[in-house]
């Protein structure tokens, strides 16, 4: 059975602003994907969206490995976590007045993007969230990575490294796709994820249980934000989420440029929301689920 809490998307992005000036990295990391795109049919632009039907292919190519180089010295393994019982959230308990909002940062076919003015909306009104943050878009934004860890009120979880649709990927890719982002979270930030997304709100009960293995529940939502969709605009998101958001919900929005009104509409909505008398926390503190414990290990990536 396939779970999917869906959304519109749109392949339209902002332009790439960077967070706080922490020094660049000076050359191209070394194990960057040689022929990712040969592995991508699944991958388009948008996070929670409408799947288009994919080709057809061999079960080979389906379930092939990611064409990773093997970890070299820049990229730490994670340590482990110890695996959980499989669980899939949507939302919160409804009898407490809690709301958590949740950006999803996801890998796209060409340059991830990052829209800062959304993390800075966030900061400047000390406002708790989570952010799924993809592999690929890691890779592609190390000193925004590490900036983001710098601020306690966010949680930072994990939405795989290529975005792919996860039912129709080997046990093997699901494994490689959150481990490896698991790997990237660690070596830039110490972090460890405890919770994933998938992408496009695709589920099977084989993909959650394979997530609990290496040690993550599977978070979805119940309020999609439609935040992908060109034709909704700023006063029409504000409306929908502050209307539409309940005691417990998980609301999902982008901070990867996939969202239009993202950021115009953020700081109306927090601010609506909080009138309403909510609290506004991360998915961790809604569901009273202990963070990963810390590893001593500086974050660093070598050129």
């Amino acid at each position: 059975m396939l779970l999917s809490y869906m959304d519109v998307s749109t392949s339209d992005v902002y332009p790439h602003v960077p967070l706080s000036p922490i020094h660049r990295m000076k050359n191209q990391h070394p194990w960057r994907v040689r022929a990712a795109a040969l592995f991508c049919v699944g991958l388009v632009s948008g996070c929670a969206s409408l799947p288009v039907p994919a080709p057809h292919q061999d079960e080979q190519a389906l379930g092939a490995p990611l064409p990773y180089e093997p970890p070299l010295a820049g990229l730490q393994v994670a340590p482990a976590l110890p695996p959980v019982a499989p669980e899939v959230v949507k939302n919160g308990l409804r009898r407490k007045k809690k709301i958590a909002l949740t950006f999803d940062a996801c890998s796209t076919q060409g340059p991830s993007q990052f829209d800062e003015r959304v993390i800075r909306t966030l900061v400047d009104m000390q406002v708790p969230a989570t952010l799924f943050l993809g592999g690929k878009w890691m890779e592609e934004h190390p000193d925004e990575t590490m900036a983001l860890a710098r601020y306690p009120q966010f949680e930072l979880a994990n939405h795989t490294y290529l975005h792919p649709h996860l039912p129709r990927e080997s046990d093997e890719r699901v494994h490689e796709e959150l481990s490896r982002t698991q790997d990237m979270l660690f070596t830039l930030t110490g972090r460890r994820a405890t919770l994933f997304r998938a992408p496009y709100g695709e589920l099977d009960a084989r993909v959650v249980q394979l997530g609990a293995q290496d040690g993550m529940i599977a978070i979805q939502y119940d309020l999609a934000s439609g935040d992908p969709d060109p034709h909704i605009s700023t006063k029409r998101l504000i409306d929908y989420v502050s209307e539409q958001a309940k005691n417990g919900s998980i609301v999902v929005m982008h901070m990867n440029g996939r969202g239009w009104h993202t950021a115009d509409a953020l700081p109306r909505i927090v601010l609506r929301l909080r009138k309403k008398g909510y609290k506004l926390v991360t998915v961790s503190e809604l569901l009273a689920r202990p963070l990963a414990p810390p590893v001593n290990a500086a974050p660093h990536l070598k050129d």
